[in-house]
């Protein structure tokens, strides 16, 4: 594809800024190193400029993960946290993140966006899996009047 004069990127969408935090959200499955470690490998690796909101997202998820956790746990039914793929556990860590913490954007945002996200990267019963565990979640948000 032909590049325009400028170099200047265009900003991401809301949804590719989802998916770059998807993908450094799980690359932290496997590494030990801090997100802004992470984050200076992308730069340095693939010339991949990270978004503020996905910093927000993976800090957010770093700084929040046993919350987000055990909210994942309590919404489970029938499963165990570590029978989870890690890309659906990642997606819901994100979801529940923004649930928790990013008021801004509607929990029927974040439910939808990891619906999709799970659909293209895992299986289609991954996206109902991912869809029955944070409606949910969602239910008992709306009940304690955080949502």
């Amino acid at each position: 594809m032909a590049q325009s004069g400028n170099n200047e990127k265009k900003p991401l969408s809301r949804r590719e800024e989802r998916q770059q935090a998807l993908d450094f959200v799980f690359e932290r499955l496997f590494r030990d190193d801090s997100a802004q470690e992470v984050f200076d490998d992308a730069l340095a690796a693939r010339d991949e400029q990270v978004s503020d909101y996905a910093k927000l997202v993976v800090k957010g998820v770093e700084e929040h993960i046993e919350e987000i956790d055990r909210s994942i746990e309590e919404n489970l039914k029938g499963w165990k946290k570590n029978r989870i793929s890690r890309v659906s556990l990642t997606i819901l860590r994100i979801a529940l993140f923004e649930m928790l913490y990013v008021k801004e954007v509607p929990v029927s945002v974040s439910i939808n966006e990891a619906v999709e996200l799970a659909k293209n990267y895992a299986t289609e019963a991954d996206g109902s899996f991912v869809n029955g565990v944070l409606g949910s979640a969602a239910k008992k948000l709306e009940k304690s009047g955080e949502s």
